[in-house]
């Protein structure tokens, strides 16, 4: 049985003003006051994990150790096949210091290069700490397909060079209930909320 969260108060353990108003979004529905650990100025952690689900834990963690809080950290990145699944969990990293994703995205289409396979999938890990050091952790993926050039204003990150399988438009095309509807994040949001808030 997974730990309920009975809290009136959420950190989000990022510095990325659009996920942190993506999650705020997804967690409205159960009246949770959310505030990003940016607004904290608590620091970000080294990311030394080498899996996804391993960074949520360590950055939800460090959130939930130095606010004293309950906090929720997503560690999330494009996995594109042909790259053995790079970006994967240096997906940032690619943006560079500056966190720019158009140089991110071109790099992803430099090294596909003419490869015929141009599948790819979304993956986010979540990971829901207390500060007594109980940790939950959840994980969806979305399944696609790398487009090029870069489409739509909607997303952030890599949103405007994928297109999830059944669609023919990019995620930064979509509207953002679409796109909340289907993505990773909402995968694995809907089963934090199953097994936590529901």
């Amino acid at each position: 049985m997974a730990r309920h969260f009975d809290e009136k108060k959420l950190v989000i353990a990022s510095h990325n003003p659009g996920k942190v108003r993506e999650i705020g979004e997804l967690l409205a529905p159960f009246d949770v006051e959310v505030v990003s650990a940016g607004e904290l100025n608590l620091p970000e952690p080294e990311e030394t994990e080498t899996t996804f689900i391993g960074n949520a834990i360590l950055k939800a963690k460090a959130s939930a150790t130095g606010s004293g809080l309950p906090a929720l950290a997503d560690d999330s990145g494009l996995a594109v096949t042909a790259l053995n699944g790079d970006p994967g969990i240096y997906s940032a990293r690619w943006a560079g210091p500056d966190k720019d994703f158009g140089i991110a995205m071109q790099m992803v289409q430099d090294d596909l290069g003419d490869s015929a396979d141009r599948s790819a999938k979304f993956v986010c890990a979540l990971a829901l700490a207390w500060p007594d050091g109980h940790v939950e952790t959840f994980q969806g993926e979305v399944h696609g397909a790398i487009s090029w050039p870069p489409r739509g204003e909607k997303g952030f990150g890599y949103d405007p060079i994928f297109v999830p399988d059944g669609h023919d438009v990019t995620f930064a095309e979509m509207e953002p209930q679409a796109k909340h509807a289907m993505s990773h994040r909402a995968l694995a949001f809907k089963r934090l909320v199953e097994a936590c808030f529901a």
